[in-house]
């Protein structure tokens, strides 16, 4: 019997989002495995491919960790509208302010 796993190793942190669909319920967004990184989970949500987010949960299975870093990505939004002078959708701007509990002129 081989040890070797079933699950190619890629010792990577995978970032996924969890969407309110409203009527439709909530959903994890299918992810290609290259764009599931924090940066890019960042300029999705800028760019509006994510409307509703409920929760960002990063997680790594080769260390074995999962966390909610919903805070973190919504800080990080607010850095990267701000230091690129990009507008935000009101849902993105909902989102950052609910998520971190303060207006954005004050992040």
């Amino acid at each position: 019997m081989s040890d070797a796993p079933l699950v190619p190793t890629h010792d990577l942190t995978v970032y996924a989002v969890l969407e309110d669909f409203g009527k439709l319920g909530c959903a994890w967004r299918e992810i290609d495995e290259l764009r599931a990184d924090e940066q890019s989970i960042v300029e999705g949500i800028l760019r509006g491919e994510y409307e509703r987010i409920l929760r960002v949960v990063a997680f790594n299975a080769d260390e074995g960790w999962a966390r909610d870093v919903t805070k973190q990505v919504a800080l990080k939004v607010a850095q990267a509208a701000r230091q690129q002078n990009r507008k935000m959708s009101a849902l993105t701007r909902e989102f950052v302010e609910r998520v971190t509990g303060r207006d954005m002129a004050q992040l």
